[in-house]
């Protein structure tokens, strides 16, 4: 008797939507972020209860809620550390991390920088609107320098955090940006995110309205987007500007942006290689060196992705061969030996 095939159900944008009202201000850039994440969901082809997202502490960390898959609301900054124990003990799982910038790069920073260096397969979505939202407006890691919030209200004197510089500087394997008003763009990277195997770092721009609105208006506005907007794609030269006439070369170490033409073509500007780690560290330098001479676009897109071993995977066959060589251990053995010892 043959068995029946079944066939599993083709998904849409809604099977991942929940019945819990989205409790975001209205004009909020997450609910762009979440109807993106949504409608590439299904592309995936990963059964939804294979798929869990968890989150910090934030506005962005309501997330869970409104995603029809597994989740976990966790505590302030301790995303991280809570997907690295679901991955090691649920390696057969897809891990999504949400989180804003203050929740994965001010309490949560420590945490986010040793989850990139070790490597899970995990992909962690930082919604950067450099300030504290869900706490009504305080200044953030991300937050500009002078910048006037509640809680600096003479102008903050911090130096801010460029999260990318970060993730390079602890070995992540695949980094990316993009922002909540190019919702196509966002799909591409989010994507090729769950493509790579390893931990992926995406920077996401989005528009708090309430308390930091426009923040990155000047490369999201139709008016100013394709003069101040980078887009990178693989194998391509460095091309930006409304008609396409400007581009990025290279002045020995430094980007200088030149016009096409005039004995300048596409041939000589820079090409963009995600595999080239010194050209990926002047990426995302591209827009807060103090050593630049010009105004350059701001990069989008992936910048950087290498192959590493996964913690996840390496601690499997770690495992694996001490049992192979030394046998299963037994737990009432070891806790009723005699390696004891007493304290006076």
């Amino acid at each position: 008797m043959s068995e029946a095939t079944i066939t599993p159900p083709v998904l849409t944008a809604k099977d991942f939507s929940t019945d819990q009202e989205v409790r975001w201000c209205p004009g909020c850039g997450d609910y762009s972020i979440l109807a993106q994440v949504q409608k590439v969901m299904p592309t995936l082809g990963i059964p939804k209860e294979n798929i869990v997202i968890v989150s910090g502490i934030g506005c962005s960390s309501r997330f869970p809620y409104y995603m029809n898959t597994y989740g976990l609301h966790s505590i302030h900054g301790r995303a991280a550390a809570v997907a690295s124990g679901l991955k090691a003990s649920r390696p057969e799982l897809s891990v999504w991390i949400v989180s804003g910038d203050g929740d994965s790069l001010s309490i949560g920073g420590n945490h986010t920088i040793h989850l990139l260096r070790r490597n899970f397969d995990v992909n962690l979505l930082v919604f950067n609107n450099q300030i504290y939202g869900l706490t009504k407006g305080q200044y953030s890691p991300t937050s500009e320098e002078n910048k006037i919030t509640k809680s600096t209200p003479f102008g903050s004197i911090d130096h801010p955090f460029n999260p990318l510089a970060l993730a390079m500087g602890a070995d992540a394997t695949f980094i990316a940006r993009s922002m909540d008003r190019d919702p196509k763009h966002l799909q591409q990277i989010l994507i090729r995110s769950n493509q790579h195997k390893g931990s992926s770092f995406v920077e996401i721009y989005q528009n708090c309205n309430i308390f930091n609105d426009e923040a990155f208006a000047v490369f999201t506005e139709k008016s100013s987007k394709a003069d101040e907007a980078l887009f990178l794609e693989q194998g391509q030269p460095l091309i930006f500007g409304a008609n396409k006439d400007k581009g990025i070369k290279l002045d020995g170490f430094k980007p200088i942006v030149v016009e096409i033409g005039n004995g300048i073509s596409a041939d000589d500007l820079w090409v963009h290689d995600e595999k080239d780690f010194y050209k990926a560290q002047t990426l995302v330098r591209m827009f807060d060196s103090p050593h630049l001479d010009q105004h350059l676009p701001r990069p989008f897109g992936v910048f950087y992705q290498t192959d590493r071993a996964c913690y996840e995977d390496v601690m499997a066959m770690q495992i694996e061969e001490i049992i192979t060589s030394k046998g299963k251990g037994d737990l009432d053995k070891l806790l009723r030996g005699r390696e004891v010892w007493e304290i006076a």
